[in-house]
């Protein structure tokens, strides 16, 4: 079966045709505002202008238009079922009067379909539900409301399978969480271009980033962008080779690739310390990384975000944000898959132990939905859904301008709550240890270490143990001289 990523980009450039032909946007304003969300305006064909310079055009607000994404979430979607029927090879796009209204009387369970489609292809699909939003001007919590009955609406409409609480979690809540650091990460290379000058590649570039804001933006004529509030951000792109340091399989039956080239991607944005910057939006902060493998495709992909929260700090060496963190987390290190969505009380600080010297640390803890099997499992009985309790602490020890060590743990525990199926439970433990040695200006050298164990009970199986290690050198690209430190000095 194809999965829903691929799927889901080509109906994203064919819905076009099915809102163009229910909507007179294209001539939509230049100037959007919505409550808290900024957005500045871009003449046509330009660069946008930085918030601070003279002549810039603001309209403070306007009245929320909800047709333009509804429309949009409905012709994706059904261009999405079309595609998915005539080329997944299933059954689950046949969707009939008598299954819908099956699935309007039935409830709500867990579905058996692949891991892989359930917990990365559905949440990258709500993903493009909160971007058609958020480009059409609604606030985070309007797209994400909107994210989720478009969600509730595909479960219901867009397969004739009964409809799964696990897809609506990770499409209507992790496509949210997803969507939102797509949207804000597009944004930032049109609003300050990311090393990109040409106008045309930078249109590419967010297009790429979060397809349905480069949809409305090139399509619909929605040429706006939004307001950064110019966050302090630290942005890496490593390029290297990975080799198996340690390897115990358990019940995965799959054949493990010992070397693999990946290429990994990460950013944070509104790192506590910037002078004037605050916290009143959701995402205001957020941390992001995607690391893609020729072992398995997508080896991770997870970001985090303050919800609600603010900033604290104390005089000009120690500052910090605190609140409700949302977060979307996918896992697949060759032998086991995880994936979780949740909510988290949180802290991120940063903490200047001397003039050259900083520790930058976030710590959460809190509960979530999620998902968590064998790749390849020569047991049937694994694979388990469950509320899981989790916590991270990530932290980065900056050396001047010349080095930095990160580290970073986790811990799920997926519970048999709400397992659906006859329980059991898993805890996956996973930690990753960077060093990072500039070599010239914005290059550097990263020696990286990753570890990822899982430790599981079934009532029908023998319990399982899975660990896998990998030692790798790569190279970085950095985004800033400091290594993403802010201000002091």
């Amino acid at each position: 079966m194809r999965t829903k990523i691929a799927s889901a980009l080509l109906a994203a450039a064919f819905t076009a045709a099915f809102t163009a032909a229910f909507t007179a946007h294209a001539g939509a304003p230049s100037f959007v505002a919505t409550g808290n969300s900024l957005w500045v305006a871009q003449n046509e064909g330009s660069l946008p202008k930085p918030k601070t310079e003279p002549g810039l055009a603001v309209r403070p607000e306007r009245n929320r238009d909800y047709a333009l994404p509804a429309l949009e979430i409905l012709g994706f979607d059904f261009l999405l079922n079309r595609f998915n029927h005539a080329f997944s090879g299933s059954r689950d796009y046949d969707v009939t009067g008598a299954s819908i209204r099956r699935n309007l009387r039935s409830g709500w369970g867990t579905d058996r379909d692949p891991f892989n489609i359930n917990q990365l292809g559905h949440p990258y699909q709500g993903s493009m539900y909160h971007g058609f939003a958020r480009s059409a001007g609604l606030d985070f919590w309007e797209s994400m409301g909107l994210t989720f009955v478009g969600s509730i609406g595909w479960e219901l409409f867009g397969e004739n399978t009964p409809p799964s609480r696990n897809d609506q979690v990770a499409s209507g809540i992790g496509g949210a969480f997803l969507g939102e650091a797509l949207f804000r990460m597009a944004s930032l290379v049109l609003e300050t271009g990311g090393g990109i000058k040409s106008p045309f590649w930078r249109e590419v570039a967010a297009a790429a980033i979060s397809p349905s804001t480069g949809f409305n933006r090139n399509v619909m004529g929605l040429r706006t962008v939004f307001d950064s509030h110019n966050p302090a951000y630290y942005s890496r792109l490593s390029l290297g080779f990975a080799g198996t340091a340690d390897n115990h399989p358990g019940l995965s039956t799959t054949k493990l690739r010992r070397e693999e080239a990946q290429a990994d991607f990460s950013l944070d944005y509104g790192l506590p310390g910037k002078p004037g910057y605050d916290y009143r939006r959701p995402f205001d902060y957020f941390s992001f990384q995607a690391t893609a493998s020729t072992a398995n495709g997508f080896e991770n992909v997870m970001t985090r975000g303050l919800l609600i929260g603010r900033g604290y700090g104390e005089g000009d060496r120690f500052r910090g944000l605190w609140g409700l963190y949302g977060s979307y987390d996918y896992i697949a290190p060759q032998l086991f898959r995880v994936s979780s969505t949740a909510v988290s009380l949180g802290t991120t600080t940063q903490w200047w132990l001397t003039r050259s010297i900083a520790l930058q640390g976030t710590a959460m803890a809190g509960a979530g939905y999620a998902a968590v099997g064998s790749i390849r499992s020569t047991s049937a009985t694994d694979y388990h859904y469950g509320v899981a309790p989790q916590a991270l602490i990530a932290l980065r020890l900056i050396l001047g301008e010349k080095a930095s060590i990160d580290l970073t743990g986790r811990e799920y525990f997926v519970s048999k709550v709400a397992a659906g199926n006859l329980g059991g439970h898993d805890n996956i433990l996973r930690a990753d240890l960077a060093f990072t040695w500039r070599v010239h200006k914005q290059h550097a050298v990263s020696l990286k270490y990753l570890w990822s164990r899982r430790d599981a009970t079934y009532p029908s199986a023998s319990d399982i143990s899975q660990t896998r290690a990998t030692l790798g050198i790569f190279y970085t690209l950095i985004g800033h001289d400091q290594f993403g430190a802010v201000e002091y000095r």
